[in-house]
């Protein structure tokens, strides 16, 4: 077997041990005579697996009896849709952060809804930075505030929150779930997709704090409520039991690992070593985004051409480095450093842009 280092960002990659685990019982689960994903929902089997998958999520961020953990399918778009229509309502108004490609596709959703205030829109600085959290304002009354904590295709990652006092934040979390720790108290919901630090693309993890449960629409069809979700148990249909099984997995790995402040230190390793070979490169390389806002999941740059870029992906293919293109919306170049990227694939990320910058002496801007 010849493993290349993935640096997709999504679907991304997953620990190798949860990938043999998983392969030895696909056929037989413990067993059984049958796969766990072959088996009912409502088995003892794999209801023991999803209990699990959410006491993992609760004890890993240090949750309260407060929140609920739902495992949904349609990933985090449905959930830019399910949000407001839970919770905004046409009489109703949110607060806004724009900071990037997916926090504006979140806001897309709610304004067919409702009405959204938008404290803050990083256009002008082609979302290549934030604002300082503190000041940072939620307009009294408002249904929720929404963040995302890290943008994938830009870049950027919120290293603080702001106090919006009684106004619950609610964060898509989709590209740095369980990377830190989290004063998870100030979040009224999280959200988050599952393909990057999770598991397999297909699930949708949601936390939801019981005040918010509390004032869900009733109005809407059932599939559409948190509520329905979290009094079935998120057995309301089938749900993506493929992805709750390895996502079980996954979390007990890091678990194992040492939980999210252990994550955290790898995830600062990891980066460091890649914003190292950018900044040492003294322009060559080069990142658009501002430092103190730079992401640990999601490193982004340009070299001083396309034809460059284009020649330093081929290349890196080459030499087991694979995923490594920028969004098409952006161009550039992209290493998605999620918690399951070994501390290896860094450091031979980091070698290997050392040498391209020998190899292929360019006019440095």
């Amino acid at each position: 077997m010849n493993r290349l280092f993935n640096f997709s960002a999504g679907p991304s990659t997953l620990p190798l041990s949860v990938l043999e685990e998983t392969a030895r019982e696909l056929p037989d689960y413990r067993g059984a005579g049958m796969s766990l994903i072959e088996m009912s929902h409502r088995s003892k089997a794999y209801m023991a697996v999803q209990s699990e998958a959410a006491a993992l999520v609760k004890s890993l961020l240090g949750l309260s009896d407060r929140f609920t953990v739902l495992f949904l399918g349609g990933g985090a778009t449905l959930q830019f849709s399910m949000i407001p229509l839970n919770w905004l309502g046409p009489n109703k108004a949110c607060d806004f952060t724009l900071t990037g490609a997916w926090a504006k596709k979140a806001h897309a959703d709610a304004v067919k809804v409702g009405q959204t205030n938008v404290v803050y829109d990083g256009k002008t600085g082609h979302y290549a930075t934030l604002p300082d959290p503190a000041t940072l304002r939620a307009n009294p009354g408002a249904a929720y505030f929404h963040m995302t904590s890290n943008e994938t295709i830009g870049g950027v990652q919120w290293r603080d929150w702001p106090d919006t006092s009684a106004v619950p934040i609610v964060a898509d979390m989709s590209s740095d779930i369980m990377s830190r720790p989290l004063p998870t108290e100030k979040f009224g919901l999280i959200y988050a997709g599952a393909q990057k630090n999770l598991g397999p693309a297909g699930l949708a993890l949601a936390i939801v704090r019981d005040d918010m449960l509390a004032r869900c629409a009733d109005s809407l069809p059932a599939y559409l409520q948190y509520k329905t979700h979290a009094e079935a148990g998120s057995l309301y249909n089938t749900p993506p039991v493929f992805c709750v099984y390895v996502l079980h997995k996954t979390l007990r790995w890091l678990d194992a690992l040492g939980g999210v402040a252990a994550a955290e230190n790898l995830a600062e390793e990891r980066a460091g070593l890649v914003y190292e070979a950018i900044e040492s490169s003294h322009g060559y390389y080069r990142c658009p985004v501002a430092p103190a806002v730079r992401s640990r999941m999601n490193v982004v740059w340009r070299l001083p051409s396309e034809d460059l870029e284009k020649t330093f992906v081929a290349e890196a293919e080459a030499q087991g480095l694979s995923g490594l293109k920028g969004h098409r919306s952006v161009g550039g170049c992209r290493a998605s450093l999620y918690n399951a990227m070994p501390l290896e694939g860094a450091r031979a990320l980091a070698a290997f842009m050392k040498t391209f910058e020998r190899n292929h002496p360019a006019k440095k801007r």
